[in-house]
């Protein structure tokens, strides 16, 4: 008999995603060496998470906020039942996977604003420019924090990729495959 499936992640979702991952890959590579390049993709990403957050209210089924916002007390249930293998498998994002995305949004939005911020600070330039003008005096604490969050942001990324390997290997799921085509089997 066939494996049933349905579909989980629209396109808008899995081209944010993968746009993301792209945008946020230049953005880092790029960071002291082409600065052109590297404000791009600030940008990009920027204008990504504004659309995502959008989406998160008006999208689809799986892709609102509501969908997978969950308290702390099942965040914390949830990593200590996939510590002992025994994790309920979620058809849309499980409790630390919602946690995830909230956290990575936040790193994405102050990363992006505190790089926009250095840039209107040490070139002039950039959409804060005008308000981030004055703040030439404080460059380095601006460059210190926007290193910072782009940093604390990766370790995101690894953490989200190490939990999306666990789930796929705990339930026998290919998850990178479903942010490709948009389906889960039931």
């Amino acid at each position: 008999m066939a494996q049933q499936d349905v579909k989980v992640w629209d396109i808008f979702v899995r081209v944010f995603h993968w746009s993301l991952v792209l945008s946020f890959t230049v953005a880092w590579l790029t960071e002291d060496d082409l600065m052109t390049l590297h404000s791009y993709a600030g940008y990009a990403v920027a204008g990504l998470v504004a659309m995502r957050l959008v989406w998160g209210f008006i999208g689809s089924p799986y892709a609102r906020f509501s969908n997978f916002a969950y308290g702390f007390g099942a965040v914390k249930g949830f990593l200590k039942d996939t510590l002992q293998l025994r994790a309920r498998r979620y058809l849309g994002h499980n409790p630390a996977g919602g946690m995830m995305i909230f956290l990575m949004l936040a790193g994405l939005v102050l990363t992006a604003g505190s790089g926009m911020m250095l840039y209107g600070a040490e070139e002039g330039a950039g959409p804060l420019a005008g308000m981030a003008a004055s703040l030439g005096a404080y460059e380095h604490t601006l460059e210190e924090a926007h290193e910072f969050f782009a940093n604390l942001t990766l370790l995101m990324v690894f953490v989200h990729i190490a939990g999306v390997v666990v789930e796929s290997l705990i339930h026998r799921e290919n998850l990178a495959r479903a942010m490709v085509n948009g389906r889960k089997r039931v």
